[in-house]
């Protein structure tokens, strides 16, 4: 079945107030951090492939997203870069699509116009798109997680994380096109992103994968186990040693604290519930003293 320049699989699978988790790479997937998370989901749930672009060279330069040819039991496989869409049902709580987008080079309006009917087609009723950027924050400490929703026009907590009306200005995709038609359309719209210290620049980026998964684990109620730390602990053991001989790396990994426990403090206050209209009135009574009846 085409949908726009996507081919789906037939039949067609019936799913349950579906919930799309998007990675757009490269442009928020340093670290691959989304790639490894949403990795780690399909393999625990079950994933299938639902369908990919036709004619994904409609849209891809190939000397940029290079094919890849590899050796499989004796034979030769060729892969190309393509933009995949899989899908996984819970036995309770929504089914999951993942979509695996690639970023377009050429015929981009198409390209998200295509996105969107897959969208609507199959009745999505939440659009997660999930990922990571480079910050100066210290490796030393809890990666700095964001969130931000279009359906929000004040800070919003959803679980551990604290959603935020979107103030960014600036270079963007133009798959940000998706979610504006997606607000358009009433659907639930929202962006996870995992903050990596800059100077620690990793192919794969375990601590931040964990700490996605941590996130979507709690939304979806899935098991801890999903979220294992240890191996991105281990990776930034790796950094603590290689520092260790370095003082001007170390001078500068603290200072980085020191500027990321001062904005911690800010956040925690910002983040404190606000207080009952009761509290509040109390809290004016007390001002106002004995004497002011």
């Amino acid at each position: 079945m085409n949908i726009g320049a996507f081919e789906l699989n037939e039949p067609s699978p019936e799913l349950r107030q579906p919930h799309a988790i998007s990675c757009l790479r490269p442009w928020i997937d340093v670290g691959s951090v989304g790639t490894l998370a949403i990795s780690r989901l399909e393999e625990h749930l079950g994933a299938q492939e639902l369908g990919r672009l036709t004619r994904p060279g409609n849209f891809f330069d190939f000397t940029r997203y290079r094919p890849m040819v590899y050796n499989v039991e004796d034979r030769r496989v060729f892969s190309v870069p393509n933009s995949v869409i899989n899908y996984a049902r819970q036995d309770k709580g929504p089914d999951l699509l993942f979509f695996h987008l690639l970023e377009p080079h050429a015929h981009a309006e198409e390209y998200t116009e295509s996105v969107m009917d897959v969208i609507k087609h199959l009745g999505v009723k939440r659009h997660l798109r999930v990922g990571s950027m480079y910050d100066a924050v210290p490796h030393t400490r809890p990666l700095l997680v964001t969130g931000s929703s279009s359906n929000v026009s004040k800070p919003t907590r959803m679980g551990k994380l604290m959603l935020r009306p979107s103030t960014y200005q600036g270079p963007t995709t133009i798959l940000n096109l998706v979610s504006q038609e997606v607000d358009k359309l009433g659907i639930e719209n929202t962006t996870v992103l995992i903050h990596l210290p800059q100077y620690v620049q990793l192919e794969e980026d375990y601590a931040g994968a964990a700490c996605l998964l941590e996130i979507l684990r709690e939304m979806y109620d899935l098991p801890e186990s999903l979220a294992d730390p240890s191996r991105g602990h281990q990776q930034y053991k790796e950094v603590d040693a290689e520092m260790a001989s370095n003082p001007a790396a170390k001078a500068f990994v603290e200072r980085m604290e020191m500027y990321y426990d001062s904005q911690k403090a800010e956040r925690d206050l910002e983040q404190q519930p606000p207080l009952s209209p009761e509290v509040e009135r109390f809290l004016r009574e007390l001002d106002k003293g004995p004497g002011s009846r």
